[in-house]
């Protein structure tokens, strides 16, 4: 029996590295048809020369200026979001959840409206700092109210429906703001259907530290969410304090997630599939699960991106709408043909 689970656990593990391979490399094609295809198609040649020799021909501009800055921030994006809804599934024990469950995505929309209302904001730049601060504040309320009568911190049933409620009141809000408000319209419209073109290297450079602080707080959080994916009893005897081990699960999906729609806007439906295409060739451990989740979340939402700059020309579709229109019907396909992973 040893000699057994000896000879399975190298091949688990060959397995594992394998695909991690296969995702790699998914994500390298994903990133070339990014920069490469669009309204105006760039010879994989003429991108390689905007790259490492350019001359300031109009498909330099193009590529340097445009598309790289939009696919090194769907690339941050994707994985931001593929991580945080790994994590939010784990710690919440709930198949459907996504990171918009802890009031994230509609606190960075309150924050965003309630700026152009209050003071006056209309640059991009302002418009992500007070979304990510408006995200950042409605996940603490999330945890405070999840731990509020409880002992050892917040539980899944709480963390829902503290999320849960702080959402819909901020959608309430949100909506009262815009209805009042013309620009205010206009930006929550463009921002709720989700997309990463028209964002510069500027942006990129202001989500990065904390997409960066989210991965760190993420892989030092899998090991305590493997054993509390055992029960917290169990988690208890193998010395996991459940509250921190909760509070830096939190932490890192509030500062991923934050940062992802403050930038790009309302992508959820990434965090809520990526994790079940991830777990079924990865397992339930996490170590190895959230980078699965990250790397299939940047190559989709690549792959959305592309696909939305070419189903309308010469206009685009926002990557929302397209991960939208495809991902709902695979997501239920997936749960009519096999019963859904249990967490």
């Amino acid at each position: 029996m040893v000699a057994t689970t000896a000879v399975k656990l190298p091949r688990i593990r060959q397995r594992r590295l394998t695909w991690l391979t296969a995702l790699t490399c998914s994500l390298a094609i994903a990133v070339v048809l990014s920069v490469t295809v669009g309204a105006k198609a760039v010879p994989l040649l003429d991108a390689w020369h905007a790259l490492t020799a350019p001359t300031g021909t109009e498909s330099d501009i193009i590529i340097r200026s445009l598309r790289v800055p939009r696919t090194v921030l769907g690339i941050l994006a994707g994985i931001a979001l593929g991580v945080a809804g790994a994590l939010m599934q784990g710690h919440t024990r709930n198949p459907l959840a996504d990171p918009g469950l802890l009031g994230v995505t509609q606190g960075a929309a309150f924050a965003m409206v309630a700026s152009i209302i209050l003071l006056g904001t209309s640059s991009l730049l302002a418009y992500i700092w007070f979304g990510l601060a408006g995200a950042l504040i409605a996940s603490a309320g999330v945890f405070a109210l999840g731990m509020a009568g409880g002992r050892g911190g917040p539980t899944p049933v709480t963390l829902a429906l503290a999320g849960t409620a702080v959402s819909a009141f901020l959608y309430a809000l949100t909506s009262a703001i815009v209805l009042l408000d013309e620009q205010a319209m206009d930006v929550f419209r463009f921002w709720q259907s989700g997309s990463i073109a028209a964002r510069g290297a500027d942006v990129v450079w202001q989500v990065l530290p904390f997409i960066a602080a989210g991965l760190l707080l993420a892989l030092a959080n899998a090991p305590g969410l493997n054993a509390l994916s055992l029960g917290e009893d169990v988690a208890r005897s193998l010395g996991q304090n459940i509250a921190l081990t909760r509070g830096v699960g939190i932490a890192a999906v509030t500062l991923l997630t934050g940062a992802a729609v403050a930038a790009c806007g309302s992508l959820s439906f990434i965090g809520l599939i990526v994790p079940h295409l991830a777990r079924r060739v990865s397992g339930t451990d996490h170590r190895w699960l959230l980078p699965y989740s990250g790397l299939i979340g940047a190559t989709l939402l690549l792959l959305g991106d592309v696909i939305g700059r070419v189903v309308a020309p010469p206009g685009e579709l926002e990557v929302g709408v397209v991960l939208a229109l495809l991902g709902a019907p695979f997501f239920v396909a997936l749960v009519r043909r096999r019963k859904p992973v249990r967490l």
